[in-house]
């Protein structure tokens, strides 16, 4: 069945152009995890970080809103933050 077009109404189309969404932020390595953590969250509001020391044991598992920061022992960014 098409739509009818009341009254001369232009038509509109509705297209999703959301943003691309960040998956990752190399920039951020060296940085203090506190001030990672402030800008990720400026950018991912939803997001829930996690700082981790470096050598620690994760799961494999996939999470989208979960960042994981992992430091060393002066709690800068050794690895670039990514979702997951």
């Amino acid at each position: 069945m098409a739509e009818e077009n009341i009254g001369n109404a232009p038509i509109l189309e509705a297209k999703q152009s959301l943003p691309p969404t960040k998956t990752n932020w190399p920039e951020l390595m060296g940085m203090k995890a506190e001030d990672v953590e402030k800008k990720i969250k400026e950018e991912m509001p939803r997001a829930t970080v996690h700082v981790i020391p470096q050598d620690s044991f994760v799961t494999m598992d996939f999470v989208s809103s979960r960042v994981r920061l992992f430091i060393d022992s002066s709690q800068n960014v050794v690895k670039a933050p990514r979702i997951g």
